[in-house]
């Protein structure tokens, strides 16, 4: 590996993350370095994890598979079982004969470690990692505590939303999230697509798989809303905004990279009007629908007394429901209402910490999992968990339903895949989430041996929700790609890009 410095230079009218140029609408800022470790494309990648201990797949039949080899060709699974050497001495012979060169090939040793799926987050704020464990909202509640952060937030610029996107996305890889969707809809005056494109940039450092929302708000405090007017656009800008980043990002072919999804952000920030025609805007382009629903009982007090209806019957008004959207928390729905929802298809992002650390409520997730509504986990805004990842997330879960259900309350395994497939179905994705044959090569890995495992063993599909896993994965892979190697991202120089991201902390929580 060689260490290369990528440069985002960040001047009047243009930002420059690396080779890559963001359009920054009049901005004085800084000259800033960060290291990335730079790495020659290649035309073919071949990945070969030899002799793994155990692999839990998550696949249609919820095999678990003990000393196999797993090969990957171009970020796609082609083999799982024994012998895969076999496989690349013949491809190497076969490219030999032909004149050409076969590889590079990365070989990962498995003994000893357990292979789960790449982790999906179905809901997340990135931006919020600047603003965590401030002592002034640790005790509030969503709706003041949204009121005092927005003043925190309106100084979004680019540098804030690259850097939080890399200590964010790294934190989740780190922990074996291999698919980020993030909502970001704060958009201070003069800031438009360009915080997507340092997302973008930020996601494609580290190599996560990224799913980008285009938030919005258009309802400030004059209009009814929380947020200041400074960080609300009209309807008109935010639909051309959405549309430009629909058609700038979203790659909806199997195995992308990037997409994007349409997240206006709750009903108390955003008009009727927003919401039925991004709806409409989403369907034109065939992107997903994402918002916050019934996350809390002001919430559903606000709709009650503004609209004379329930938060739920709101979307079915401006066609917010069906297979293509989800909601995040969805804490306070009735009987009808999950049964309408698993009627429909139409998923909730289940956020347990969050809801806990904003006395929000507990999810009704193990009725809905026997009505059939589909139910992904998410790690929501890090200035409401106050991290970034899913393992703890997972344990949280199961804890939480044990604590409120008992018996009903769903399985460790259960909970491993609200946390792959459940969360690939919320996301509109059936290449990720198991590990299989023709589906992504995206897993991570851990070691079984650890002291802190001992005696833990018995139920490797349950164990990282039962026991819980404490600290860094030993791999994480993404699209064939090793990006975290014994515990370190491997992309990126990780104590300069810390060192520079609190600094950055530091001149944004000034501005206050």
């Amino acid at each position: 590996m060689v260490c290369d410095y990528s440069f985002i230079e960040l001047t009047r009218g243009s930002l420059f993350f690396g080779q890559r140029s963001i359009t920054q609408k009049g901005q004085d800022m800084s000259y800033i370095e960060i290291p990335v470790i730079q790495r020659a494309e290649e035309e073919s990648r071949y990945l070969w994890v030899r002799n793994v201990g155990t692999v839990v797949t998550c696949d249609d039949d919820d095999r678990i598979l003990h000393g196999v080899d797993l090969y990957a060709e171009n970020g796609v699974i082609k083999y799982i079982g024994p012998r895969a050497g076999e496989i690349i001495d013949r491809k190497r012979n076969e490219a030999s004969e032909r004149g050409e060169r076969f590889g590079p090939t990365d070989i990962i040793d498995g003994r000893g470690m357990i292979l789960y799926p790449g982790l999906i987050n179905t809901h997340h704020h990135l931006y919020q990692i600047f603003s965590r464990n401030l002592p002034q909202v640790q005790r509030m509640e969503l709706f003041p505590w949204l009121k005092t952060l927005y003043e925190i937030w309106k100084n979004l610029d680019g540098n804030v939303v690259y850097y939080s996107t890399l200590a964010g996305a790294g934190e989740l890889l780190k922990t074996g999230c291999t698919t980020c969707l993030d909502h970001h809809y704060v958009f201070p005056e003069g800031h438009h697509n360009d915080l997507l494109d340092a997302q973008f940039a930020a996601a494609d450092d580290l190599g996560i798989r990224f799913y980008a929302t285009r938030g919005s708000m258009d309802l400030s405090v004059k209009d009814g809303g929380l947020p200041p007017d400074s960080v609300v656009q009209t309807v008109e800008e935010i639909l051309a905004d959405s549309e430009e980043a629909i058609l700038k990002y979203h790659d909806p072919a199997r195995f992308s990279m990037h997409r994007v999804a349409l997240a206006p952000c709750s009903p108390f920030s955003v008009s009727r009007r927003l919401l039925a025609e991004s709806a409409e805007l989403a369907r034109k382009h065939g992107v997903r629908l994402h918002t916050h629903l019934c996350e809390t009982k002001d919430e559903e007090k606000y709709m009650l007394e503004k609209e004379g209806i329930r938060p739920l019957e709101y979307m079915k008004q401006v066609g917010w429901v069906g297979e293509d959207v989800w909601f995040a928390h969805g804490i306070w729905f009735n009987d009808e209402e999950l049964d309408f929802l698993a009627q429909t298809g139409t998923g909730i992002a289940h956020c347990p910490v969050s809801n806990m650390k904003l006395s929000s409520g507990v999810a009704r997730v193990p009725e809905m999992l026997r009505r059939g509504v589909p139910v992904g986990l998410a790690v929501d805004g890090s200035a409401s968990n106050d991290g970034s990842s899913l393992l703890e997330e997972m344990r949280a879960a199961y804890l939480l339903h044990r604590l409120h259900t008992g018996y009903d309350a769903p399985s460790g395994y259960e909970i491993l895949k609200m946390a792959t497939r459940q969360s690939a179905r919320l996301l509109g994705r059936d290449d990720i989430g198991a590990i299989a044959e023709e589906m992504a090569a995206d897993f991570f890995m851990i070691d079984a041996g650890k002291l802190s495992l001992v005696g833990a063993q018995s139920d490797p599909a349950a164990l990282l929700a039962t026991v819980g896993y404490k600290g860094d994965v030993e791999y994480t892979v993404v699209n064939g790609r090793i990006v975290v190697e014994h515990g370190k991202l491997r992309n990126i120089d990780e104590e300069a890009a810390a060192r520079r991201a609190g600094e950055i902390v530091r001149d944004y929580l000034s501005l206050e």
